[in-house]
């Protein structure tokens, strides 16, 4: 494909009919440093689409001129830098062309206020209105499948998230981790102003955050009347400094898995921001659903694709189930359930195809636990009080630590009711007794005639959502998908953006 500069709205019109292809557009602001060329080569690397990087000045987003003459322009490295990285396409728009004289079909957005309230929000007053104007405007024109945006500005990107779900437009956000330059500084456009002294000073700023990051790793809070008295004695002018929770920019809370540390901070004429996230441990999917809606199939290969740990809780159940039977050991005699259950030892260990396999007491019975005798009684088991004690404590000392994807039936309400995302997975019985029934590994499914495949897990459903403990519910903060008509990587790909919106890139790097 040649390489174009399109300087003119009726240009991108043109030349976005003559493409065949979906549009990756990451907007600037130009002065383009290593952030920027993160974001296009990133986009570059992530699919085959066309990749359009906008360079505007936007005016609307400065609320002093002075700070808007001032803002440095290096429009021919710019372009350089663009497409030495991965760009297709530049788009150079005046303002003239953004913002048309006297056009009535220009929308002044405003930005939500519950996230433009807080922080930069304080004191840049219509900023974040003047950002979601020009995004809006640009996403209109150029109508790309994905926006790459940096978390540098946590808080922009959480506002142009809202743009994108509130004015329902088909873009998917895409986002990369805060870059840092050589000494620890976030990158930024501004950079260019500081002195050496100032740059001392951001660097410090910069240092104290990492160091109170390091410190919550340990103590799990966070000191702010001390940072903040750190910054004062070195001189700092410090416009704010907060402890928030990631996504809603309120207070945080102690029951907060994840939050952040924001501030900005004065050097002279400039202004620079900078956060870290603080976790108390990694972040966990919780999937739910009944039998034979896809939910083992998808966990693994979300767990695959995210570098998660993939905790099989129904296999867990079946294995105890299984055991069960084989010892021939009346279950419902409780004093005895007692004394087996601690004595057993369930778990998971990779084979030789990169798969798991599920041991109880060292014995493998990945196969075994997925035969019909196993899943007709399975339920029946799962609902005995001590058994489900016993299992959900097992799991919950698995994800102590997070880092993990599970499946079951009472995960997300039960066994990690503050997991970060929630999935339901169903699918309607005939979906499901059809997979059942093409399922080549299980031979006692192709035997059995989908009528009865059909009451068998009509059954099952009944059993598991009627029980009296932990019965099948979806939780009140829990995602459905139903997913009657779509291929299992379909599915993936909509948990895993739903995850990647979620969760910062930041902490999955982490």
């Amino acid at each position: 494909m040649n390489k174009v500069i399109l300087r003119k709205t009726e240009e991108i019109e043109n030349w976005r009919r003559n493409i065949n292809s979906e549009i990756n557009f990451i907007p600037t602001m130009g002065n383009l440093h290593n952030g920027h060329i993160k974001l296009i080569s990133t986009a570059k690397n992530e699919n085959s689409n066309v990749n359009l990087v906008s360079i505007f000045v936007n005016p609307l987003q400065f609320d002093n001129k002075l700070d808007l003459e001032n803002y440095p322009k290096t429009i021919d490295n710019d372009i350089k830098i663009s497409f030495e990285n991965g760009a297709d396409a530049i788009f150079i728009p005046s303002t003239e062309d953004i913002y048309p004289p006297n056009n009535e079909k220009i929308t002044l957005l405003k930005a939500s206020k519950k996230l433009s309230s807080a922080l930069c929000g304080l004191t840049r007053i219509g900023h974040f209105d003047g950002v979601c104007t020009v995004v809006y405007r640009l996403l209109n024109l150029i109508k790309p499948r994905n926006l790459y945006l940096g978390e540098k500005d946590w808080q922009q990107l959480l506002i142009l998230k809202n743009l994108v779900l509130t004015k329902k437009l088909n873009v998917a956000i895409k986002s990369i981790p805060t870059q840092r330059d050589f000494d620890g500084i976030p990158l930024s456009s501004r950079n260019i102003n500081l002195s050496k002294n100032e740059r001392k000073l951001i660097r410090f700023f910069s240092n104290e955050l990492l160091v109170a990051k390091e410190n919550f790793q340990k103590e799990q809070k966070i000191r702010l009347k001390e940072i903040i008295r750190k910054l004062s004695a070195e001189k700092i002018s410090i416009e704010y400094l907060e402890h928030l929770h990631p996504h809603t920019l309120q207070k945080a809370r102690v029951e907060d898995n994840i939050s952040i540390l924001a501030g900005a901070i004065r050097c002279g004429e400039t202004r620079l921001i900078d956060h870290v996230f603080l976790m108390k441990r990694r972040p966990i999917i919780a999937i739910d659903g009944p039998a034979g809606s896809g939910k083992s199939t998808v966990t693994k290969l979300i767990a695959k694709k995210l570098k998660l740990l993939y905790l099989d809780t129904g296999a867990m159940y079946r294995a105890l189930s299984w055991l069960l039977i084989k010892e021939d050991i009346d279950y419902e005699k409780e004093n005895k359930l007692q004394k087996i259950l601690k004595n057993i030892s369930i778990v998971f260990k990779s084979n030789d195809n990169a798969n798991q396999d599920v041991f109880i007491n060292n014995y493998c019975v990945t196969e075994e636990i997925r035969s019909q005798e196993i899943s007709s009684i399975v339920s029946k088991i799962s609902s005995i009080k001590e058994v489900r004690e016993f299992l959900v404590e097992e799991q919950r000392k698995i994800g102590e630590s997070g880092g993990l994807v599970a499946e079951g039936r009472d995960i997300g309400t039960t066994v990690f009711p503050d997991a970060e995302l929630k999935i339901f997975l169903t699918a309607s019985i005939d979906e499901r007794a059809k997979r059942r029934k093409s399922d080549k590994k299980s031979k006692e499914s192709q035997e059995i005639d989908i009528h009865t495949l059909k009451e068998l897990i009509k059954k099952r459903d009944f059993e598991d959502s009627n029980r009296e403990i932990s019965p099948l519910i979806k939780a009140n903060d829990a995602i459905e998908i139903i997913t009657d008509g779509y291929s299992i990587n379909e599915v993936v790909d909509q948990i895993i953006n739903l995850y990647n919106y979620k969760i910062p890139k930041e902490i999955q790097i982490q």
